[in-house]
């Protein structure tokens, strides 16, 4: 039995979409909602002592989405870290946004870049956003960096480990995620994390993302902790 709290917690939110269908709305009104329990969950992590927080926010592949709810999806980040920024700054959350930027219009890089700025003091919680984010194309940016070094000179192919790899990707120097939740149900990691999460628990809940609150989050922590964790290995 482990009665360790999770160093760091990754979330899929998930269920946006159908939180508004059941109540006849449209979809924005899901990712709408869906901030309150992003608030929720960062406020859940400080309390229950968890040191990183990575929430999957936004998809390379929703980007493939209409163009009227990709507009509403980054206007909602934006809306997001205006509301946010000085809350996080006040309860020492650093944030960071991992995924690539290049896809990102000068409104959203502005923002991202301001709240990135404006928390980096933070050590209570460090804040992981993904969006356009894409763990295949983490992975294959990972491997180019370093093709870079070796041609370079820097780096000797011989030298290369698990420890490189995990070094180029966004989520370095933070520790691997210990516990996984995905929200609504579905049983999928989605390209998400696929390097970090090798030894991860998984922890699937029905519950819709915009009805997810710290209660649910404690819930995952409590069975996360009824679990034993082997690495692979066998138990003594």
């Amino acid at each position: 039995m482990n009665r360790d709290v999770p160093r760091h917690i990754a979330i899929i939110m998930d269920g946006n979409g159908r939180w508004a269908r059941s109540r006849l709305l449209p979809r924005t009104f899901g990712h709408h909602h869906g901030m309150k329990a992003v608030g929720e969950v960062v406020e859940g992590c400080i309390e229950a002592g968890v040191d990183v927080l990575t929430l999957f926010a936004f998809s390379e592949e929703n980007w493939s989405r209409p163009a009227d709810e990709v507009s509403s999806l980054m206007n909602l980040l934006e809306e997001y870290i205006a509301k946010e920024t000085k809350k996080l700054r006040r309860n020492g959350v650093r944030t960071r946004i991992l995924g690539d930027r290049t896809r990102l219009d000068r409104r959203a890089l502005a923002a991202i870049e301001r709240v990135e700025r404006e928390t980096a003091d933070g050590t209570e919680l460090q804040l992981g956003l993904c969006v356009s984010y894409s763990a295949r194309k983490e992975l294959t940016r990972a491997a180019r960096i370093i093709a870079e070094e070796v041609e370079a000179g820097r780096l000797d192919p011989s030298d290369i480990d698990e420890t490189t790899v995990a070094s180029r990707l966004y989520t370095a120097p933070w520790p691997d995620p210990d516990l996984l939740i995905r929200t609504s149900g579905e049983q999928r990691i989605s390209n998400f994390l696929l390097w970090q999460l090798a030894y991860t628990e998984l922890y699937v809940t029905p519950v819709l993302w915009p009805d997810f609150t710290r209660r649910e989050l404690f819930d995952a922590i409590l069975d996360f902790q009824d679990r034993e964790r082997r690495f692979g290995k066998v138990s003594v």
